[in-house]
């Protein structure tokens, strides 16, 4: 029973805890694993290092569980093992070399269930001094060396170098303790070498001391290369020169090649000996070489020529400096003569290409210039020498066209404006000049394609037709505009607002006009305001200087202060003067209250006579009142105006 229970417990427990392995036969947890390194993480070159991997492991059951251990430096493996027992994981690095430093840890696996130790550093110090060995010390000029660098008891991949001084003759990465390399001396003599290496432990790597110095002696082949030129001085253009190029303590002639060389350029080639002939020339360098090459080894012989021309290269030019189109240009050629081998006469100039210009003399030629630009070039020839001068590029200049002359913008009187001055072609810098009449008002040169711009004001509009402008540019002609014709506006001014009808005359369905008129140049813009209104009534643009604001059927709504504004192409706004309208009523409103009033007044008469007659009973009296009230209600409906009796119609009684 009580086993029962501890198998239950550990099973549960294991369901919780991941380093626990339960299967049918056994049940274990790997509690920890660690590894060190003896006797120190820091030892010196020779000494016997053990890595111990050391694991701690907790089981139930007899039978002993089955493990691997793998040794890790950084992530490769270097070494693993499978054990059955308890023990630590023991792995040696005997004589320990830096080539073993590194970060180490272990890894154990059991039933697939595995834990890594912690990471340690072993540093190894202490590099062994390599060693340089070569196969002789004396070589001849051009043979091979055989050297060999051993960094003794060194392990890992390394890195040699093999210097002369400070300069590294060969390099190389192996993954032994020696290095061999075959190498030669360009240079005859004594030379001292050493060699030295780096031993690579990523990331990091050591550098060793440097070994012994070994001198080498390189004795010279008494083979030599001879160059000999024909002639040797006064060397003129157009002279034969004979170049020889042979050999010097010739031994055998196997595998010996001979090469012949002005500046960059090869003459020729040849085994023993080479021979060419050229014609002197002073353009061409004169470095002539000679160069023997016998397997590794190459020798040259080398010589300077100097040679004195017959003439120099020639000079074109161009006179006037500054030409126009179809006028009369000369172009000179010339170059220096070496009087003594050759007479000024044998010299001949020609133009290249082929051109309309006649020559005057030697070098000299002359003609029209055309109406585009052109490329000269000199050519001079003398006993089979030519030489051209550079190229001469004749731009003809144009020249400047009648300019147009208007205004930028709008001429505005009493404000600056802009006039503007332009030629449709002409070479530039263009000057140009305005005059007012014929006298100067000012000159702009102009470099670009681009025109002249001149401020002015006016104050009478007629003064615009006295504006011309001149364009110069260097030609004798400089053309004349025509006069400036252009449109001046004149600002406002003197706006006034008239009223029809008439002021006091103003009444209900009168037909209401508000006249505008100002002084300026239209079109204007008029606008119509009421007082205690932002926004205007009307608007309008006319191409007159007046024009009017209608209101129809008047009523006394309309009554208020009215003004307008004005403004034209000018833009200065000018405002009128208020005018205050009041609309009064309307005639025939007027008449019928007096109508009415006349018919209250007569029918109080007719009352009252009939009163008096109903007490007197004088009958004939009322028949005669009666009839005259009558007549001067009529009457006074007869003596109304005619527009009054047209808009209402009276019903006048004919009894009371």
């Amino acid at each position: 029973m009580g086993l029962l229970l501890l198998l239950t417990s550990t099973l549960l427990s294991s369901y919780f805890h991941p380093g626990i392995m339960v299967d049918a036969q056994r049940i274990f947890t790997i509690r920890d694993i660690t590894l060190s390194i003896e006797p120190s993480t820091d030892v010196v070159r020779g000494t016997n290092v053990t890595v111990r991997c050391k694991a701690i492991v907790s089981s139930f059951g007899q039978e002993v569980l089955s493990r691997e251990y793998t040794i890790y430096k950084g992530n490769n493996k270097v070494y693993t093992k499978n054990s059955s027992t308890s023990e630590d994981l023991l792995y040696p690095l005997p004589d320990a070399r830096v080539s073993n430093t590194g970060k180490y840890h272990c890894r154990i696996n059991i039933k697939g269930e595995e834990m890594n130790s912690r990471v340690e550093k072993l540093t190894v110090t202490g590099l062994s001094k390599p060693v340089l060995h070569l196969d002789k010390d004396v070589f001849s000029e051009g043979e091979e060396i055989m050297a060999t660098c051993t960094a003794p008891g060194e392990t890992g991949s390394i890195f040699f170098y093999l210097h002369e001084g400070n300069n590294v003759l060969r390099e190389g990465l192996v993954n032994t303790n020696h290095f061999e390399t075959k190498f030669r001396f360009s240079r005859v003599g004594i030379h001292g070498i050493h060699c030295k290496y780096t031993v690579i432990t990523m990331p990091d790597s050591f550098m060793s001391n440097e070994s012994n110095i070994l001198s080498v002696s390189v004795e010279e082949l008494s083979i030599k290369p001879v160059l000999e030129i024909f002639p040797q001085t006064k060397i003129y253009e157009g002279d034969p020169l004979n170049i020889l190029c042979t050999i010097r303590n010739l031994a055998r002639p196997d595998n010996i090649h001979l090469y012949l060389s002005q500046g960059i350029k090869l003459l020729s080639s040849g085994n023993t000996k080479v021979n060419h002939s050229i014609v002197a020339l002073a353009s061409e360098p004169g470095d002539f070489e000679c160069r023997l090459e016998m397997g590794n080894v190459a020798k040259v012989a080398a010589k300077t020529v100097l040679v004195t021309e017959l003439f120099s290269v020639p000079t074109l030019t161009m006179s006037p400096a500054e030409v126009f189109q179809k006028e009369r240009m000369t172009l000179t050629c010339k170059s220096e003569i070496a009087s003594e081998r050759l007479n000024r006469g044998e010299l001949i100039y020609t133009l290249e290409p082929d051109s309309p210009l006649t020559p005057l003399a030697p070098g000299v030629f002359s003609g029209k210039a055309l109406l585009y630009d052109f490329n000269y070039t000199c050519v001079a020839k003398a006993k089979g020498i030519v030489k051209r001068s550079e190229t001469l590029t004749v731009c003809p200049k144009i020249s400047v066209s009648t300019p147009k002359i208007s205004v930028e913008g709008k001429a505005v009187l009493g404000q600056p404006f802009k006039i503007r001055c332009q030629s449709d072609v002409g070479s530039l810098p263009i000057n140009y000049t305005l005059l007012k009449g014929y006298d100067q008002l000012g000159t702009i040169s102009v470099r670009l394609p681009q025109p002249a711009l001149f401020t002015v004001t006016i104050t009478k509009p007629e003064e615009i037709k006295e504006y011309m402008c001149e364009a110069k540019n260097n030609h004798k002609n400089a053309p004349l505009s025509q006069r400036l014709n252009a449109t001046v506006i004149e600002p406002l001014m003197g706006l006034t607002l008239t009223v029809t009808p008439h002021l006091p005359e103003i009444s209900e369905g009168d037909h209401l006009y508000l006249i505008c008129g100002t002084k300026g140049t239209p079109p204007v813009t008029f606008k119509w305001y009421r007082v205690g209104k932002e926004q205007p009534l009307h608007t309008t643009t006319s191409e007159k200087n007046n024009t009017d604001y209608q209101v129809p059927n008047l009523s006394k709504a309309h009554s208020g202060t009215y003004y307008c504004e004005a403004v034209n192409h000018a833009n200065n706004i000018v405002r009128s003067e208020e005018v205050t309208i009041e609309v009064r009523l309307a005639l025939w409103k007027k008449a019928v209250i007096g109508g009415v009033c006349l018919l209250v007044v007569s029918v109080l008469v007719v009352g009252s006579v009939l009163y008096f007659r109903s007490k007197r009973g004088a009958a004939p009296l009322y028949d005669g009142i009666e009839g005259r009230v009558t007549k001067g209600i009529r009457d006074s409906v007869a003596s109304l105006p005619a527009d009054v009796s047209n808009r209402s119609s009276y019903s006048i009684p004919a009894t009371v």
